[in-house]
């Protein structure tokens, strides 16, 4: 099967009744996970964006205290997983400031983490990319806010 364009889906659904809608994103939501944490974003956190941010804090936090420090191998799938999911939950905010912060926030546990990711080349590379990319996105916010990030980007630097 085939999928249609967005904006074919957005001519069908304006063709529906509230309960096929209501339906459609329930059977939606049933589906798969993201499509459930999406629906849960837009329905009930998107309205409070500050604590959205501090409650995905609070799962990085969980997150990073449960990567397996067997190996640096082990050590360096947990941050990519960790990195995966806040990308993700960034992505249901669609607001650079939100993404910037969990981003920021990723490089500062990253950088407290025992052991040192400065012992491994590899989670050295993710750091530093995620510092350049985090820089990027700065360009595109107003100018204050870029001043404020950058305060908490040069405790980052290495």
């Amino acid at each position: 099967m085939k999928a249609v364009t967005v904006k074919e889906l957005s001519q069908e659904l304006l063709n529906r009744t509230p309960k096929e809608l209501r339906d459609l994103c329930l059977r939606l939501a049933r589906f798969k996970k993201e499509n459930k944490e999406l629906l849960t974003y837009l329905l009930f956190e998107s309205s409070d964006e500050s604590s959205y941010v501090e409650s995905v804090k609070k799962e990085i936090d969980q997150q990073f205290e449960h990567v397996n420090r067997k190996s640096y191998y082990f050590i360096k799938k947990g941050l990519r997983r960790i990195l995966l999911n806040t990308g993700k939950y960034a992505r249901y905010s669609q607001d650079k400031k939100t993404e910037i912060d969990l981003q920021i926030y990723y490089c500062t546990k990253l950088k407290k983490f025992t052991p040192s990711i400065q012992k491994n080349k590899a989670l050295r590379n993710l750091y530093t990319r995620q510092t350049e990319t985090i820089r990027e996105k700065l360009t595109s916010l107003h100018e204050d806010l870029q001043y404020d990030y950058g305060l908490e980007m040069r405790e980052l630097d290495i």
